[in-house]
């Protein structure tokens, strides 16, 4: 009887405590609720319910007199041959851009973790100055240097051969935006990798070393097996880039030519351009599902076992 008494004033005593830590966690935590709540949670939730509506720029005037039309917007887009072709060529982009940008950016991971480590520093902030530089500048700079008479033609020159358009001819205006991605990108692939790699102790390498295993054995056995939580965030976030990549085809190409480049974000703004508000918020709700998708399959393929 007397220890249930204790415990019971103890458990007393304790609730003001407990409503205090309470209250500071909430004074903390009301900030950011704030932003999601105005910048996140209210837009996407106005944008579902615009996709489901005929909302046009015309009808900004009278907001609440749109019809709801249901997943009519849906079905005009999966039976529109332009955004068909927006989702292939985002999904070249992510097919052929997250692998060449995850390989560039371990390749040199490596190089400065193991063979350039005095230039470690200079050289990290060298790789990781495309991810920092204004894309506009960027685009600029790659337009000259693949326009006809642009810088990479002119070398091709050099060596006796005739450079194509790059930027106007379909088959070829692809590969080129895919590596301004992946030059604008590697650097982020390159930084985390090199925090993974430095996380792995040298005591494991110098054992797999004594043990007779080789340098390749020791990156197979050891170091991709160790970085497989890096792998699956550099995968997500390299993944999410390239499903909503814009900058790149906007600024360099327009989406052109004949669409070849074109991606689901890039006819969003088109389509919100147009004023085709409705249309252009379900459009952006299948970039959604797709980052959604993507994300889910690599979490399943790429999480540790334990």
């Amino acid at each position: 009887m007397t220890s249930s008494l204790g415990t019971g004033a103890l458990r007393l005593a304790q609730r003001p405590r407990r409503a205090r830590h309470t209250f500071v966690a909430w004074v903390f935590f009301a900030p950011f609720a704030a932003v999601f709540l105005v910048f996140t949670a209210v837009p996407t939730i106005s944008s579902l319910i615009f996709s489901l509506t005929d909302l046009q720029g015309i009808d900004l005037r009278n907001p609440f007199g749109v019809d709801f039309i249901g997943f009519a917007n849906y079905n005009s887009l999966f039976n529109n041959k332009i955004f068909v072709r927006a989702i292939l060529n985002t999904m070249i982009f992510v097919v052929v851009g997250v692998p060449l940008t995850m390989l560039v950016g371990f390749s040199l991971a490596l190089a400065l973790n193991n063979g350039i480590r005095r230039l470690r520093g200079p050289f990290r902030t060298i790789f990781y100055a495309p991810v920092v530089t204004n894309i506009v500048a960027i685009a600029l700079i790659w337009q000259y240097a693949f326009n006809q008479d642009g810088t990479v033609n002119n070398l091709l020159a050099n060596l006796g051969f005739a450079g194509p358009n790059w930027l106007g001819d379909p088959n070829l205006a692809m590969p080129v935006v895919i590596l301004l991605g992946i030059w604008r990108n590697f650097g982020t692939a390159m930084l985390l990798f090199l925090a993974g790699l430095q996380a792995i102790p040298e005591d494991v390498y110098e054992a797999a070393s004594i043990d007779g295993a080789g340098w390749w054995r020791r990156i197979w056995s050891i170091s991709l097996p160790l970085l497989l939580p890096t792998i699956l965030l550099v995968s997500v976030l390299l993944s999410t880039f390239y499903l909503q990549v814009f900058d790149e085809p906007y600024l360099l190409t327009g989406g052109g030519p004949l669409n070849s480049t074109n991606s689901v974000a890039l006819y969003t703004y088109q389509q919100f351009g147009f004023g085709n508000f409705g249309l252009s918020s379900a459009a952006s709700f299948v970039i959604l599902v797709l980052v959604s998708v993507f994300a889910i399959v690599q979490f399943r393929l790429l999480r540790p076992r334990t």
